[in-house]
């Protein structure tokens, strides 16, 4: 088991297998933390990771399995073209939609997050990025853009090359009157900011509902952000979600043992 005090550098060579298990490790567990948190809902929503032997496949959840029951051995594989390679489930059309386009226009992202939770909905439905008020809040400042054009479910290829190219090179986009999307360069690190991104909608909406927040100027905020929101940073504060999960639901490795 990985310790939280000597994490894996998610940046070391690794052959393609030994890399490829735990990337679907870790996107296990990554859903069982989503079901943990509350971020189901009904079968929307889906988190994914790029193949390490062939960049144009990605791995994602089945559609229709909950969250909470999801394990290695559920995970399918799925091409750009929307066909599954591996695996018995059929996908979300909207997963392939959305997640297929990300990872074509993005290169340097190994997994997506997307899911529907409450305070990441109420606020998309603002029309309006985040305003920088709270240390974590700056984590996404002159990072996260808005995709403002809600056309109903993402279904089409075309609306999912429209999103991906609203997210541009940012870490993350709230989709108007639909949610938030995260992405990273390990899956922990699109999980983090998925994670954070939703309490700091939260937390802003509290603020807001009690007053007018103090807004802090932009040169603390982008000093911060630089120091607290590249990519190692955000796979690291993921870590104690990671080994608690694991922890308490093993069965996310289903007939897999856990690697290092």
């Amino acid at each position: 088991m990985v310790s939280a005090r000597l994490p894996r550098n998610p940046f070391a060579e690794r052959d393609t297998e030994h890399e490829r298990l735990w990337r679907k490790q870790r996107l296990a567990l990554s859903f069982r933390i989503f079901g943990r948190f509350g971020f189901d809902e009904g079968v929307a929503g889906h988190i994914t990771a790029r193949d390490p032997g062939d960049p144009d496949l990605f791995w994602v959840n089945p559609f229709g399995m909950s969250f909470k029951q999801i394990t290695v051995d559920d995970l399918i594989l799925v091409d750009h073209q929307g066909q599954v390679v591996e695996g018995t489930w059929p996908v979300n059309r909207a997963a392939f939609a959305i997640h297929s386009s990300v990872h074509d226009a993005r290169p340097d992202v190994v997994a997506a997050a997307h899911s529907h939770s409450k305070f990441g909905r109420a606020w998309s439905a603002l029309g309006q990025e985040l305003s920088p008020i709270t240390q974590d809040s700056l984590l996404f400042f002159e990072d996260h853009a808005l995709f403002d054009d809600y056309t109903g479910t993402v279904n089409d290829p075309e609306e999912g090359k429209r999103l991906a190219h609203a997210l541009g090179d940012n870490k993350a986009a709230i989709l108007r009157n639909h949610g938030l999307l995260t992405v990273g360069q390990s899956v922990e690190e699109a999980v983090f900011w998925y994670v954070t991104m939703e309490r700091t909608c939260e937390v802003e909406i509290l603020a807001r509902s009690a007053g007018e927040p103090v807004v802090i100027s932009d040169d603390v905020a982008r000093a911060t952000q630089e120091e607290n929101g590249g990519h190692i940073q955000g796979w690291f504060q993921a870590q104690p979600l990671f080994d608690r999960i694991a922890q308490a639901e093993p069965g996310a490795f289903g007939s897999t043992e856990p690697v290092d």
